[in-house]
């Protein structure tokens, strides 16, 4: 009868066991993650020499502190609380003067910990039991991972604060005064609050409003009552902030006001652009959160006025950022597939450099520069957050998926829910996971030197040496005459320089772009496996990594490409900043011009189309060993890792669609006639 009354069928407990206790593992490990991360923060700030840790914090604290002495808190301009921060902390100082480490940092992350608890029970409702139970630990373990509490926890600052009272107030705190104190006391922290006070009194709090009013208005007085020339410094002569702690157009202020700077515009023009266009951000993203207020989405609501709060403050430096990454919360897209795009996007602009979003070219600078601050105005006033009325709020357009069948082998795919979508991904999301993927590949390839350049360069000629005499024993060491026959002919060698550097990235691009387009089944598949061969090519080159023949001294090869190397020099072969010269082994040159003829002689239709995508992996690997680039069991080693990118996509995820697909339809239509051998 217990069953029957909890489930609506007594079978439903025991399919529910399991997956209930799937559930709670899945939790228990959520919040392990969230536990290694806090550790980590906590020892990546208390290891860090005291001189360059918590530099913020120790403006105020100490004998010779700030707010120990008779003059202004803002004699240094490092100091950009308002004057009631500096009056709330003052007899905290002697205190954290004793732990400055221990105890500050300590204390910040139970912040994080309990603004995390505070994000995840305002979700917005009907929300499932497995959303319920694992969304703590996951907001927990993002906030971790983000640069505002990084930053934060690095410099000592107390800008989680405003933002967990702002959240307390909305959401833990009951009735309307309380609310109007803690938020009321947000804004005595960090002014641009009281953006949050027209939001209280359009969706019907009057009194929080007023409570708001009040509260920020005595903790101003108090302030200037006990700090009159700090309080007329603060509001007056730095205009609420402007100027502190660092120039107003550096690239750490992600504001209209330091983005306005930062394009070239000054004096009364930039003032006057910047109030107009922060009015109108104030309105519309106003406009848009009390909308989702009385939609019953309210977290969304505070995430849209916290960005407008970014985006019109004089300055909001990159620790005072949180609001962009809680508005991850917003739902967008009508298909199943569109709804990670706007969270994985703001995940990753809160957590990565923007130099890893966006490539490094002149003409992405202003957006790179800015990056955080147009996710804060996209959140506040363009991005089309679903509504809960909506019928695709909770059931969005579900992916297609090709036929399940068999496969040759009984444990395959180790992972069913990787099935076969029919339809194309997200084209949004998979050129933004593209772009960090690939700074990620490039960030790996440059660290995997061993070390240092010099000792990085030892190791990499020692593991040359091994590599030449294993192809002497096996006589294949082919490289010092490939590279000197090419030479003499300048038509090839100039035709062999071109294809090394022209081709490696656009013929893979190319390719995934086709299958995007034209087959988005087998565009899955495809990009699969590529990824699988990439990752395994970086483990080979943190493990062995190898100086390619034209950075081998004593072998007389000659670097067609980049011209002649000085050996005398410890960093030559550092050519750049943007990759590692060390990163011979496996040839991903090779890797990839082989992925690129496998997937064309599998899916290309007709027979000339498949010998003419097998050309490309001959022609690199020949330019690849005469250019001295690479050496032969490079491109074997690329063999092998693309092999096992293949392999591991068929593993993991089964046969290609296109054969299920085929496969299914033999098994539903009547078998064919037998035809003859001949007649075939």
């Amino acid at each position: 009868m217990a069953n029957v009354e909890h489930s609506g069928r007594p079978a439903d407990t025991f399919g529910r066991a399991p997956a209930d206790a799937r559930l709670r593992a899945a939790r228990l490990a959520l919040w392990a993650v969230a536990a290694i991360l806090a550790v980590r923060q906590l020892t990546v700030v208390l290891t860090t020499p005291s001189g360059e840790r918590l530099t913020d914090l120790e403006t105020w604290v100490g004998p010779h502190g700030v707010l120990h002495v008779k003059g202004s808190l803002y004699d240094s301009t490092r100091f950009t609380g308002t004057p009631f921060a500096g009056l709330v902390l003052k007899p905290l100082t002697r205190s954290a003067q004793a732990a400055l480490g221990w105890g500050w940092t300590f204390g910040t992350l139970l912040l994080v910990v309990a603004l995390g608890l505070v994000a995840a029970r305002a979700l917005p409702q009907p929300v499932g039991r497995r959303t319920s139970l694992l969304a703590a630990p996951v907001a927990i373990s993002l906030l971790m991972l983000s640069l505002p509490v990084r930053n934060a926890l690095w410099l000592g600052q107390t800008s989680i604060i405003p933002v967990l009272l702002v959240l307390v107030g909305c959401f833990a705190v009951r009735g309307e005064r309380g609310s109007g104190v803690c938020i009321g006391m947000a804004a005595a922290l960090q002014p641009t609050m009281l953006l949050f006070a027209p939001l209280l009194w359009f969706t019907g709090r009057r009194r929080a409003t007023a409570a708001t009013a009040v509260t920020f208005t005595s903790c101003a007085a108090l302030a200037w009552a006990a700090l009159p020339h700090d309080s007329y410094t603060y509001w007056v002569h730095h205009m609420a902030g402007v100027g502190l702690g660092g120039k107003a157009d550096a690239l750490g202020n992600q504001s209209l006001h330091g983005a306005l700077l930062r394009l070239g515009l000054t004096g009364p023009l930039e003032i006057g652009l910047f109030l107009s266009l922060g009015a109108v951000v104030a309105a519309l993203a106003l406009r848009r959160a009390v909308h989702y207020a009385h939609d019953g989405q309210l977290l969304l609501a505070v995430a849209i006025t916290g960005c407008a709060a970014v985006a019109v403050s004089p300055t909001a430096w990159q620790h005072q950022l949180l609001w962009v990454l809680l508005a991850m919360v917003g739902r967008v897209g009508r298909r199943a597939s569109d709804r990670y795009v706007w969270p994985v996007a703001m995940v990753l602009v809160t957590t990565l450099p923007a130099k890893m979003m966006l490539p490094n070219m002149a003409v992405m600078h202003p957006l790179r520069d800015n990056l955080v601050l147009l996710a804060a105005l996209a959140a506040a006033t363009a991005v089309p957050f679903l509504s809960r009325t909506s019928p695709t709020y909770q059931r969005p357009v579900p992916a297609e998926y090709a036929p399940a069948v068999p496969a040759r082998f009984r444990r395959v795919p180790l992972l069913p829910v990787l099935r076969r979508v029919l339809t194309r991904p997200n084209l949004l999301l998979e050129l933004l996971l593209l772009r960090v993927v690939y700074a990620a590949y490039s960030q790996v390839r440059l660290a995997a030197t061993g070390g240092t350049i010099s000792g990085g360069r030892a190791r990499a000629e020692h593991h040359g040496r091994i590599v030449l005499d294993t192809e002497r024993f096996l006589h294949i060491d082919i490289e010092h005459w490939a590279n000197h026959a090419v030479v003499r002919i300048g038509w090839l060698r100039d035709f062999f320089d071109f294809y090394y550097e022209s081709f490696h990235f656009v013929v893979p691009l190319t390719i995934l772009g086709i299958l995007y387009w034209r087959r988005p089944v087998d565009y899955r598949w495809a990009r699969a496996s590529l990824g699988f061969a990439t990752f395994l090519a970086l483990i080979g080159f943190w493990l062995f990594p190898l100086a390619p023949p034209r950075l081998m001294p004593t072998l007389g090869i000659i670097d067609t490409v980049h011209g002649a190397q000085n050996f005398s020099k410890p960093n030559y072969g550092t050519l750049t900043a943007l990759t590692n010269q060390y990163a011979a082994m496996p040839s991903l040159h090779f890797g990839w011009a082989l992925w690129c003829g496998v997937v064309i002689a599998v899916i290309a239709p007709r027979w000339w189309m498949k010998a003419l995508g097998l050309l490309h992996p001959l022609f690199t690997v020949s330019a690849i060993i005469a250019t001295g680039n690479h050496w032969v069991l490079d491109a074997v080693g690329g063999a092998v890792v693309v092999s096992a990118g293949f392999g591991l996509s068929y593993l993991f995820q089964g046969p290609r669609a296109r054969l299920l697909t085929a496969a299914a339809a033999r098994q539903e239509s009547p078998a064919p006639l037998a035809v003859p051998e001949g007649q075939r």
